[in-house]
C-alpha cells in the first residue's frame, strides 16, 4: 500500500480505498506510457502568483516515490471529479472574468482552463490522492493555443484530466504538445516535458 508521511485520519482511509497493490485496471486505462521529465524549468507567472495566495500548496515535498496503483473505486472518483467539475464551472477567459490574462484561482461559478485544474486537484487531494501524483501542467493545443491539464500520475501510466473532455484519458491519446508541469517532487517546482513533441506527432498521425 502507498502510504504519505503527511495523510492521517480520514484522508488516511480513504487513501487506503483508492490506492492500493495491483489491481485490475479498465481496459482503457490500461497504458503504461509515462512522460519523460527533464530539469528544472520556469514556473508560469499565473502559478507564481497563485503560490503567493496559497503558500502552503506550494512548498510541498515529497520523496521519489513509483507511482500508485489505483483501484477500480478510486478510478470512479477521479472520472466523477473530472465530469462534476466540467458540468459545474462555466469555461470563460481570465480577460473576461478579472480584466487581465494569466489569473489562477479557485473557480466557484466560472474560470479558464487552469482553473478547472486546480479545482480538480485540490477535489481529488481532499479524497486522499497525493499532490505528488496529481500535477498541473502546461500543453499547446494544434492550433498553436496555451492550454492546461491535470496529469494523474498512476503505475499505469500518465492520465489526462481536462476541461475540454469529460473522459479521462492517457496522455498519449490527446492532441496536445506537453511543454512542462509540476515536479512531482516539491508542488512549487516546474519541470520540462522531454517527450511532448512525439505525442503531438502520434496523435496527427492517428
Amino acid at each position: 500500500m502507498v502510504q504519505y508521511a503527511w495523510i492521517s485520519g480520514l484522508t488516511a482511509a480513504l487513501l487506503a480505498l483508492f490506492l492500493s497493490a495491483p489491481i485490475a485496471v479498465p481496459a482503457e486505462m490500461r497504458t503504461q506510457s509515462f512522460m519523460k521529465v527533464g530539469a528544472v524549468t520556469s514556473q508560469p507567472i499565473g502559478h507564481y502568483e497563485f503560490c503567493r495566495t496559497y503558500k502552503s500548496e506550494c512548498n510541498i515535498r515529497t520523496r521519489p516515490a513509483a507511482p500508485p496503483h489505483v483501484t477500480d473505486a478510486g478510478w470512479q472518483v477521479i472520472r466523477d471529479i473530472n465530469t462534476a467539475v466540467n458540468l459545474t464551472i462555466k469555461p470563460v477567459t481570465d480577460l473576461e472574468l478579472y480584466g487581465k490574462d494569466e489569473v489562477w484561482a479557485y473557480p466557484v461559478t466560472a474560470g479558464d482552463c487552469e482553473d478547472f485544474v486546480l479545482l480538480k486537484r485540490k477535489k481529488l487531494m481532499e479524497r486522499g490522492f497525493s499532490p505528488a501524483d496529481l500535477l498541473v501542467t502546461v500543453v499547446r493545443k494544434p492550433d498553436g493555443e496555451g492550454h492546461a491539464v491535470l496529469t494523474l500520475r498512476t503505475s499505469a501510466g500518465d492520465f489526462i484530466l481536462d476541461n475540454l473532455e469529460d473522459a479521462v484519458k492517457p496522455w498519449t491519446d490527446t492532441p496536445y504538445r506537453y511543454l512542462k508541469r509540476q515536479a512531482s517532487f516539491n508542488t512549487g517546482k516546474w519541470v520540462s516535458i522531454e517527450n511532448g513533441a512525439e505525442v503531438l506527432v502520434g496523435s496527427v498521425g492517428n
